[in-house]
């Protein structure tokens, strides 16, 4: 058996195509990612934390609180949501692979709008790291260089990694299969989730700096974003226009006023510093990325760290917003804003010490569920929230939809755009991630959890990657009882019943979650 993780390109073709509108008639697109941010602002409902520029977006937008990711680390996830297909298609499931490997001639999202007469024009992080598509882009994509610390013995801390591993500049390998390449992509042998460098190799894990917002790369990305804004205004084309903020991730660095907006003493640590009860060891590992930067121990981390490490990465948040917050207003004040779509989305979720771990790369709610507010131009749904399920392979039809763009076959989503009206309409019946392990991670040999999440319940399942057929293990959660995932539920002989009835609807897989008026 083969797991189809996809929705097919026919069926998706077979929903139908958007009317090609004339160029006068498409808005412009303001496509904003954030790198590592999970939904925990204040448009989420954690009013502790100051985010008020994210927060007014929502109110003249609608803010999704089911939006998964299809794979919960950077290359994969930017990989699937910019060709709109899973991470099985991209076979980009590393750090180190370029979907253009495995799918040389995918039309990119921004490649789409391109090709349709827009103007795109791409800035900071979109793709993950170092790479680039140049395919993509109408200019050249490009990031403004800053320094990563900017106290001298951090500086100092940070060039110890180059001494470990003098090829490691602090971004991605080389893309392999950027471009037009051409060849069969190749899974790695491991699925390592440590950066280069290697433990306690990089600078601190966190900074507090009296310095101006534009020290740092973000606050240079707002003004190379505004600053664009104001030449593309001049243009007669629509535009699409990618800005890519890279905090909250690690290392957790910002000016010294949004630490200030935070009392440490107010900042709760998670309530579950624990691995979730009876789930296979590999299913949620301590967290290998943060223990590249300096300071942090192999083991547990001490209350006290991880108190600090919270705070770090909320002053992040605030950080990042207030650029969201500069770019915005520019767009206001030039008079853009009434014909321009704004979506905002974090690639992935985070732990911050959940499960006794850190970071990403999991299947976990925790991971997988993201952030995402999509505001649109005279939308009757104006700072509605939805708890309906979308995933981000689905935003690339949404946003050509709304655009009036044909659709092309390769995708394997499904526009969300009836939600705009109707945001908790019965829509998708459950949403869909996964993550690999490496031999290394399983003793047991590489394997991929493939995980459903439904309204009630998250089921993953563990399969070889050799061959799907061969189940190593079973996660069950009830997310009513148990939203937090603490207890897998799936062992308990009292629900041998519904891990069937869920397996069944696992084995349907995206095609059959549609919406039931939308089922091929």
């Amino acid at each position: 058996m083969k797991l189809f993780f996809s929705l097919t390109a026919s069926c998706v073709f077979a929903l139908g195509l958007a009317r090609a509108a004339a160029p006068a008639e498409r808005p412009n697109i303001l496509f904003i990612a954030v790198d590592d941010m999970r939904p925990e602002f204040g448009a989420y409902g954690a009013t502790y934390i100051h985010s008020p520029n994210m927060d007014r977006l929502a109110q003249s937008g609608i803010t999704f609180h089911h939006a998964y990711c299809q794979q919960a680390v950077c290359s994969p996830t930017r990989s699937s949501l910019m060709t709109g297909t899973r991470p099985d298609t991209t076979k980009v499931w590393d750090l180190v692979t370029h979907f253009r490997a495995a799918l040389p001639d995918v039309v990119t999202l921004p490649q789409l709008f391109k090709n349709n007469g827009y103007f795109v024009q791409g800035m900071g992080k979109i793709y993950h790291g170092g790479y680039d598509d140049p395919l993509s882009w109408s200019v050249p994509w490009g990031t403004p260089k800053s320094p990563v610390y900017a106290l001298p013995e951090n500086v100092k801390l940070n060039e110890r990694r180059f001494e470990v591993d003098p090829d490691d500049d602090g971004k991605a390998p080389a893309a392999k299969g950027a471009g037009k390449a051409k060849g069969k992509a190749k899974a790695p042998a491991s699925f390592d989730e440590t950066t280069a460098g290697g433990i306690n190799s990089r600078g601190p894990a966190y900074e507090c700096a009296d310095v101006p917002d534009n020290f740092y790369q973000d606050g240079k990305v707002a003004d190379l974003a505004v600053s664009t804004l104001q030449e593309i205004s001049k243009k007669k084309e629509p535009f699409f226009l990618a800005v890519g903020f890279i905090k909250p991730h690690l290392p957790f660095v910002s000016p010294k006023k949004y630490w200030d907006l935070y009392d440490p003493a107010k900042i709760e640590l998670a309530p579950n510093k624990f691995r979730p009860k009876d789930a296979p060891d590999y299913a949620i590992l301590p967290g290998g990325e943060l223990r590249n930067y300096y300071g942090i121990p192999t083991t547990s981390i001490p209350d006290d760290l991880a108190r600090t490490l919270k705070h770090g990465y909320y002053a992040s948040i605030s950080y990042t917003d207030a650029q969201i917050g500069k770019v915005v207003d520019e767009l206001d004040r030039l008079g853009l804003r009434k014909n321009t779509i704004i979506i905002l989305w974090g690639d992935h979720g985070w732990k911050l010490g959940e499960h006794d771990a850190w970071c990403k790369h999991s299947t976990c709610e925790n991971d997988t569920n993201t952030a995402l507010i999509l505001s649109v131009p005279g939308m009757k749904s104006a700072g509605a929230h939805s708890k309906s399920f979308v995933e981000f392979v689905d935003i690339y039809p949404t946003l050509s939809e709304l655009a009036g763009l044909p659709l092309p076959k390769h995708l394997e989503g499904l526009s969300f755009k009836p939600l705009l009206d109707d945001p908790n309409r019965p829509w998708k019946q459950a949403a869909f991630s996964q993550y690999p392990r490496g031999a290394g991670q399983t003793h047991r040999g590489p394997l991929m959890g493939y995980s459903m999440r439904t309204e009630r319940y998250r089921l993953t399942v563990w399969v070889a990657r050799d061959d799907h057929s061969k189940i190593d293990a079973v996660e069950l959660y009830d997310e009513l009882y148990d939203p937090q995932e603490n207890t897998n539920i799936a062992k308990d002989p009292a629900n041998g019943e519904l891990v069937e009835k869920l397996m069944t609807q696992w084995r349907k897989g995206p095609a059959g979650a549609l919406p039931l008026a939308r089922m091929p």
